[in-house]
């Protein structure tokens, strides 16, 4: 059985599905773009292409039998509240049925962490996902990038702004990451959890 639920809600989907990330060819690679490469594996999976609304890139397609909606904000990080809320508004999903795919340094690289709300932790992006839908309820997808190591000169700033290093296998990471999406619509929260977590 799926976790979510439409309800009296008139929304056509049943996820909508954000990654994360900061627009410009300077930024693909980086740590804090990992919930964009998730999406764009969602989205080759299923042969989906995108199109520019809601500042930034969407694809309508469906996933494990489940409707989605893809979401790139092209925003930059600290303004992706403002697409992923105009997006919600549109399709008419309600905040628990809004997964934020994302980067977090509090995680050990390739760790994986699904959950409903919770903390903000420091996360630009979360922070003004949660301003702009007026909650923290909302799903997400955490994604372990670590933290600078012993004698690294970076600052996390600098670090999640950096590219990932070929030890922590990237595509191994994000191939993972868009399995337990996958997991999400197909079986529910409690079973991706136990999963994935």
């Amino acid at each position: 059985m799926r976790f979510f639920r439409r309800g009296d809600s008139a929304s056509t989907l049943d996820l909508l599905v954000a990654g994360l990330g900061n627009p410009g060819r300077e930024h693909e690679s980086d740590r804090h773009n990992v919930g964009w490469m998730v999406v764009d594996e969602l989205a080759r999976r299923c042969d989906a292409s995108f199109k520019s609304k809601f500042s930034g890139k969407v694809s309508e397609t469906r996933v494990s039998g489940a409707r989605v909606a893809l979401l790139k904000p092209e925003t930059y990080m600290n303004e992706s509240g403002r697409s992923i809320s105009a997006a919600a508004r549109f399709f008419k999903v309600a905040p628990e049925n809004v997964l934020v795919v994302h980067d977090d340094v509090d995680l050990d690289v390739g760790r994986l962490q699904t959950r409903l709300g919770g903390g903000l932790a420091g996360h630009n992006g979360l922070r003004s996902i949660s301003q702009a839908l007026g909650t923290q309820e909302f799903l997400r997808l955490r994604i372990g990038v670590g933290r600078p190591g012993r004698g690294d000169p970076r600052d996390i700033a600098g670090y999640v702004l950096s590219a990932f290093e070929s030890h922590d296998d990237r595509d191994g990471m994000v191939a993972r990451a868009a399995d337990a999406v996958e997991a999400l619509l197909g079986e529910g929260l409690d079973e991706t959890q136990r999963r994935f977590n």
